[in-house]
């Protein structure tokens, strides 16, 4: 079946060995071929494998690197799915083996890629149970690329959960003092989430029915491939027509065409009182702000970076977090739009309370790591207040043009983001690996001491900061522009914030880097930046400045997919605004948004 398969779908084997051969190789160093006290050959065998799986992603998402585009590999400036990969799995509950990239997911593939590659590379201080190790972080990764990936709830729900054990042990194992903690802790909370989600994929499941879609939105979604041959398609359309009972699916772009019709039944069928299309959005927004995370389900993630090894906190920070705001994005919004239309106050208030709380937390922590730890909650809470400023209201004729701009500015906000904690993070275990410390109170005179890794590190730093030129920039002024025709209050919070994070960041590098000496313990290991770490930090910071300077090369990629979903979105609120009067009884709230009036 593969074989065939790839016949018709170019894109099969690419996706399929860039999503799996960091399990398959970890199923190969799980096996007792190499033998004990071989540990470099283990992590050389993990690090070359994360760079082939990088290369591979970067041959199928920047065919131009490669001199031209071909069959199967993604074409930037395009705003539908690409390079879908589509096989039966489990054909008696419509299952499928069911893969894609577009501009949303396609940045946050490669992203997830580049940082496998460095995290690895970070690694090389692991010195207990090795093999243990890169089996389980290679897990990671497949379970990461998994997610964005994966266009099937079904397969997407189970890469979900692929990464929780790999993460609970990489922390429970290899972490610092407390790590049973803070691995039992994210363990519970990201369990949490995925029982609260599975709930919401059930309810959309039982209550699908793509015989209600129309021919063209059949083969949008591919629920009929478009592969097919003309007389296979209308074949595969009419036997769905006609089908006598209701065909349910887990296919998430189906799902999503169903929730956006005027009369969906996501919308018209009831659960405990709530409608479906309501209480799903409210249940996966729980599961997935868990992962952002946000202001009050936060207080996993500085345990979890304080305690887990410095390859970790990098990808923890780098990836996993924004795999809720791709899930926000990807799945609340577009099958959901009547909850996400009636919440969107909710989702607003999140995103302000955690920058604000966020930052405020950073300000007043002494140590190093846990600051850090703050400033994502801080900086992801820009993510939440951009996709959640549904602007395009009846007050506003329904445009969708600030709407847009805010979720933009979210996207370019996830990978700034995904670039310049990975990169603070990293900075902040190099001098760990040193001294054995991060309190704050102890620090000074590191640019005198290793002048390079300073001017490194302080880049990296007013990345996070959000200096102008720099990754950081971009996003926030996008998110703080777009939220000021939702709400003036919540704009004029989200431009306060940059106050207080350029206070925490600017008082961490003073204590930090400058001063006239070191004034904590094992001074004499301050030593300069090895060719290992000088190899991380470079490349974080190159593209921490590339971003900056050059943000088209990510709008490039982003805007057309993500201006198309929410201009799709915004011809859904003007169709169901006078279709859909049921919309009030949802609450007051639902009055507010559908009348563009502001929360």
């Amino acid at each position: 079946m593969p074989d065939a398969a790839a016949a018709v779908q170019p894109a099969f084997w690419p996706l399929t060995l860039m999503l799996f051969l960091p399990a398959l190789v970890a199923a190969f160093l799980s096996l007792p071929i190499i033998p004990r006290g071989r540990d470099e050959t283990v992590r050389w065998i993990a690090l070359g494998t994360t760079a082939v799986v990088f290369l591979l992603s970067a041959w199928i998402c920047l065919p131009w690197l490669f001199g031209g585009r071909g069959p199967g590999q993604f074409e930037s400036g395009l705003a539908r799915m690409q390079s879908v990969v589509k096989l039966p799995w489990i054909p008696a509950f419509n299952i499928e083996y069911l893969l894609g990239l577009d501009g949303i997911s396609m940045p946050l593939v490669l992203l997830t890629t580049f940082l496998s590659v460095l995290a690895a590379a970070a690694s090389w201080p692991i010195t207990k149970h090795v093999k243990a190790y890169f089996v389980l972080f290679l897990l990671l990764e497949t379970g990461m690329l998994g997610v964005f990936l994966g266009l099937d709830f079904f397969l997407f729900y189970v890469f979900w959960e692929v990464m929780l054990l790999p993460m609970y042990f990489l922390i429970g194992i290899w972490g610092g003092p407390r790590r049973e903690y803070a691995a039992i802790k994210f363990f519970l909370y990201t369990l949490l989430g995925s029982v609260l989600m599975l709930i919401a994929i059930l309810m959309l499941y039982f209550t699908s029915d793509v015989r209600t879609l129309s021919p063209e939105k059949l083969l949008a979604a591919h629920v009929v491939s478009p592969d097919l041959e003309p007389a296979a398609r209308i074949a595969a359309v009419e036997k769905i027509r006609s089908a006598p009972a209701p065909i349910h699916t887990f296919n998430i772009l189906a799902l999503a065409e169903i929730g956006q019709s005027p009369d969906s039944p996501f919308a018209t069928a009831r659960v405990w009182g709530w409608s479906v299309e309501t209480l799903a959005f409210l249940l996966l927004l729980i599961g997935f702000v868990i992962k952002v995370p946000v202001v009050p389900v936060h207080t996993w993630l500085p345990d979890a970076h304080v305690e887990a090894p410095t390859p970790i906190s990098m990808i923890l920070a780098g990836v996993l977090l924004k795999l809720g705001g791709y899930g926000i994005l990807r799945i609340c919004y577009p099958i959901c739009p009547g909850g996400g239309l009636s919440l969107a106050w909710l989702v607003c208030g999140l995103g302000v309370v955690s920058m604000v709380y966020g930052a405020f937390a950073a300000l007043a922590q002494k140590d190093f790591k846990r600051m850090v730890a703050y400033s994502s909650v801080s900086h992801m809470g820009y993510v939440m207040l951009g996709l959640g400023v549904w602007s395009a209201v009846a007050g506003t004729q329904y445009a969708w043009d600030a709407w847009a701009q805010g979720v933009n500015g979210a996207m370019f906000q996830m990978l700034a983001h995904g670039i310049s904690s990975a990169g603070m993070f990293f900075m902040v275990g190099v001098l760990y690996d040193r001294v054995h410390h991060r309190n704050l109170e102890e620090f000074g005179g590191i640019f005198a001491r290793m002048p390079v890794y300073a001017g490194l590190a302080v880049t990296i730093f007013f990345a996070g900061l959000g200096l102008p030129g720099l990754c950081g920039f971009i996003g926030e002024v996008l998110v703080t522009l777009s939220s000021w025709k939702y709400s003036q209050a919540l704009a004029v919070c989200s431009a306060f914030t940059v106050i207080i994070t350029a206070a925490y960041i600017l008082w961490a590098i003073q204590r930090v880097y400058l001063g006239a000496e070191y004034k904590g313990p094992h001074g004499d290991h301050l030593e300069p930046l090895s060719q290992r770490e000088l190899a991380i930090a470079v490349p974080l910071v190159l593209l921490a400045i590339v971003f900056g300077v050059a943000p088209q090369s990510i709008f490039r990629t982003v805007t057309p997919t993500v201006n198309r979903q929410v201009e799709a979105l915004a011809t859904w609120t003007r169709q169901v605004h006078d279709a859909r009067p049921a919309l009030s009884a949802r609450g007051p709230v639902a009055d507010v948004a559908s009348t563009g009036a502001q929360p």
